[in-house]
């Protein structure tokens, strides 16, 4: 091998190192501990094939909990999350003063982190002392007035604002970056046919993001699918494991309840999740802009 085909593996080798040994191998060590049943102290593992699996799909009404609330946090992500970022980013694309300005405010809160932005929160949706509750009882709206957090059918989607008030910034700012490289000149020639703002939307401003769509769905999703820090800190996965997520049942089954083979197949069907609908998305997509 020459020094010529040799040199770019030499610059490849710290990174590929780092790679095998902090993310390839103890992923490969963890789909081998989901085929046992193992408390992570005793020497010896019980082989258990796929009863790991199996007993999470058949018996485990959690699982199929953080399943769900995994499904309606992706929905509410692609939905919510990104739409509310594009709409911002559009906003803040046109020659406003301070936009600047508004854009670091918009932006603040995807930088903190999660659990500053759990206790935070959490202190909003107090029952007593809260500025929800409080702002409720200013309008006269006192039978509003709800423990948010205490309820399991209003826990999830209150934990979700939050989420959705600090994740906002994240697509916007990717839009703001794909708008801002569209140029004037479609614009302007759809303004002399006559085109209203929401025809040169339609067919102009979306097909001309389709690049920095890739980009923000496949982060929307790697994102929604691994949230775990704002429930931790914001409800630990309760009230009655309403708010549970794979992240969450994966931690609790790995260091609460000692499954340590358990977690594991958790964590591999959270993997496995992700990559089903990953993989074919970013293929389908970037396959498409390329024809």
């Amino acid at each position: 091998m020459t020094t010529r085909t040799l040199k770019p593996w030499l610059f490849l080798m710290p990174a590929l190192v780092i790679y095998l040994t902090v993310i390839f191998v103890p992923s490969i060590y963890t789909f081998f501990l989901s085929f046992f049943r193992w408390n992570g102290v005793t020497p010896d593992k019980e082989f258990v094939g796929l009863g790991n699996y199996t007993d999470l799909i058949m018996n485990d009404t959690v699982f199929a909990r953080a399943l769900r609330n995994n499904l309606l946090w992706t929905i509410g992500s692609l939905t919510l999350i990104m739409g509310f970022g594009l709409i911002l980013a559009l906003m803040l694309n046109k020659k406003l003063k301070g936009r600047i300005v508004f854009r670091g405010i918009f932006y603040f809160p995807y930088v903190l982190s999660g659990i500053i932005v759990a206790t935070g929160w959490t202190w909003i949706y107090n029952p007593t002392q809260g500025f929800v509750n409080k702002a409720l009882e200013l309008l006269g709206l006192e039978s509003w007035k709800h423990a948010w957090l205490a309820e399991p059918k209003t826990a999830l989607y209150a934990v979700f604002v939050a989420a959705l008030w600090q994740g906002i910034g994240q697509p916007m700012v990717l839009f703001l970056a794909g708008l801002q490289t569209i140029p004037q000149d479609p614009y302007e020639a759809a303004y002399i046919d006559g085109a209203k703002p929401h025809q040169s939307f339609w067919y102009i401003t979306l097909p001309l993001l389709r690049e920095t769509f890739v980009i923000v769905i496949a982060t929307t999703l790697i994102a929604s699918m691994k949230v775990y820090d704002i429930i931790y800190g914001m409800t630990g996965g309760g009230p009655a494991e309403s708010t549970q997520v794979l992240s969450s049942w994966m931690y609790n089954q790995t260091f609460k309840f000692a499954n340590i083979g358990t977690g594991s197949a958790i964590s591999f069907f959270l993997v496995m999740i992700s990559m089903i609908v990953i993989i074919p998305y970013v293929y389908y997509t970037t396959k498409k802009s390329h024809v």
